[in-house]
């Protein structure tokens, strides 16, 4: 987390890189990182396991860390230092070769660690008895509390020393943390349970999609389905139900099972994909959220990198330390939300009163537009303030950036909270995993589409021999507070979209989530 929090000020500052390069590697390296999370779960879930998937991620990433740790330590992997961002050397093509080979097979590991992680913990613990239970819950707080507390030592310590002291000695930390962790991974291997294989939820939904389209001309007039689980039958996409749509008899074995998954599903398996194709129209509001979460990672802390970092005391505060005001804001929200909110109105009414998921996200939605609103008039004034005094850092102080990084924070704790809360709950225990790969999926496209947004900004903004809105090497030639005036633009359609539209979907799938539990219960008893 540590080379991750500073990376865009590494990048800055060590490799010359101009605003736009720089934000599309820092969002492409974000965005395959998290896509890459799909990948590691259809293998861990198939082939591997999730101990040979932990091992092999936690390697892939050793070897990231240690290339970018090299290339720290040997200046020839680097352009020439840029004094006074004037005439800057851009990397060369071998140069940025070896960045990318780090980066990418950090890519892959985080792919392999984060669908492993917590579930390989959580198979260490018989759940079907209380004492294993308890000690699951006990597991669940301590994996959050030293996370937290890496999380805490990596976004101050060792990103201070990364800034102010030496970036070998930064980077050497955090790669020979994880070496040491792998060491004791490997070492109690012999006291773990590893589970083997068992299939992935993810190809039950693509056989669905490939038996409907083989059977997409098949009259259902009077068809008989698929359905051993007697599991109810929604109304929606009745196409996809052709699917378990039994055209013969001799598409069923001796005992009544599919002889080819590929072209006879279960209807269990239809509702399950229709479930989660009424969520997308969700999912994508949430992207516009993590959109705006995404900027202050990028150009919210180039805008720091030039800004006044100097305190009076003559202590210099690391732009990367901008990131923990999203976490400190977030932080705040929750115990004053958990403690005082909901606490006192259980006291008062005798029920605790909650914010309903479709409240939370559009607090997070406007939220959002504030974050970007305040971005774009703190730019305004960085800027003027340099222009006025002809230098490259401008006087105002970087603490003038901390209402925006704090309404990003908002931004997590309010929209992405609720979203992961929704496809968690509305989701069959079954379908958990999809539940966190369609998260880490939204994540990516966020990413994504940043880098998209950047990229048609600048080559429109330029045209005439114009200075992009970006700016180039330097924020104070170009005009970034017309780039957050347009993510503003882009985030009131979102809220738009989501009132207009998309928030019906969290009542319906809420609405058939219950009623599919009560029947299922009612066939349970019936059977």
């Amino acid at each position: 987390m540590s080379l991750v929090a500073n990376m865009t000020v590494y990048l800055k500052t060590k490799y010359n890189m101009e605003g736009v390069l720089l934000v599309n590697v820092i969002n492409i390296w974000s965005g395959t990182s998290s896509f890459m999370s799909i990948g590691g779960a259809l293998m861990s879930d198939m082939f591997l396991g999730r101990y040979l998937m932990l091992l092999y991620g936690s390697i892939s990433s050793l070897l990231g860390m240690m290339i970018l740790t090299l290339t720290a330590i040997v200046p020839k992997l680097r352009p020439p230092t840029c004094i006074g961002q004037i005439n800057c050397i851009d990397p060369n093509l071998w140069q940025l070769s070896t960045l990318y080979a780090g980066l990418t097979l950090m890519a892959i590991g985080a792919g392999g660690i984060r669908p492993c992680n917590i579930a390989f913990g959580a198979d260490q613990f018989n759940t079907t008895t209380k004492e294993g239970r308890s000690q699951l819950e006990s597991f669940f707080n301590w994996w959050y509390f030293s996370f937290t507390f890496a999380l805490v030592i990596a976004l101050t310590a060792v990103v201070y020393i990364q800034t102010n002291i030496s970036w070998v000695i930064g980077f050497a930390i955090p790669t020979s943390c994880l070496l040491v962790s792998i060491v004791i991974f490997v070492i109690g291997h012999h006291a773990y349970i590893i589970m083997k294989p068992h299939g992935s939820v993810f190809v039950d939904l693509v056989k669905v999609i490939t038996a409907a389209t083989r059977k997409h001309r098949l009259d259902c007039s009077r068809c008989s389905f698929y359905d051993p689980d007697f599991h109810p039958r929604t109304k929606q996409l009745r196409c996809l139900e052709k699917a378990a749509v039994i055209a013969n008899q001799n598409e069923l074995d001796e005992d009544g099972k599919p002889k080819n998954g590929w072209r006879l599903c279960s209807i269990q398996q239809v509702e399950n994909l229709k479930l989660l194709l009424g969520m997308m129209p969700v999912c994508l509001a949430g992207i516009g959220c993590f959109m705006t979460m995404d900027q202050q990672t990028t150009i919210g802390i180039l805008q720091a990198i030039q800004s006044n970092n100097v305190l009076r005391s003559g202590f210099k505060i690391p732009p990367g330390w901008m990131g923990l005001s999203p976490m400190i804001a977030l932080s705040i929200w929750i115990s004053t939300y958990e403690i005082l909110w909901v606490l006192q109105t259980k006291r008062l009414t005798g029920k605790a009163k909650r914010l309903t998921m479709t409240q939370r996200i559009n607090i997070g939605l406007i939220s959002a537009m504030a974050c970007s609103i305040v971005a774009s008039f703190i730019e305004k004034k960085r800027r003027t303030a340099a222009l006025k005094h002809g230098s490259f850092k401008s006087p105002m102080s970087i603490l003038m950036l901390l209402p925006q990084f704090a309404l990003s924070g908002l931004v997590e704790a309010f929209a992405a909270v609720a979203i992961m809360e929704y496809l968690t709950t509305q989701l069959p225990e079954s379908m958990r995993t999809v539940a966190g790969a369609i998260f880490f999926i939204s994540l990516s496209m966020a990413s994504y589409l940043n880098s998209m947004l950047v990229n048609i900004v600048h080559k429109t903004t330029k045209k005439g021999g114009k200075t992009s809105w970006l700016g180039g090497h330097n924020l104070n030639n170009g005009k970034l507070e017309n780039f957050y005036y347009l993510a503003v633009s882009i985030e009131a359609l979102n809220f738009l979209y989501f009132n207009l539209y998309a928030r019906r979907f969290i009542a319906t799938s809420c609405t058939i989530n219950k009623e599919s539990k009560e029947d299922q219960h009612n066939n349970e008893d019936q059977i």
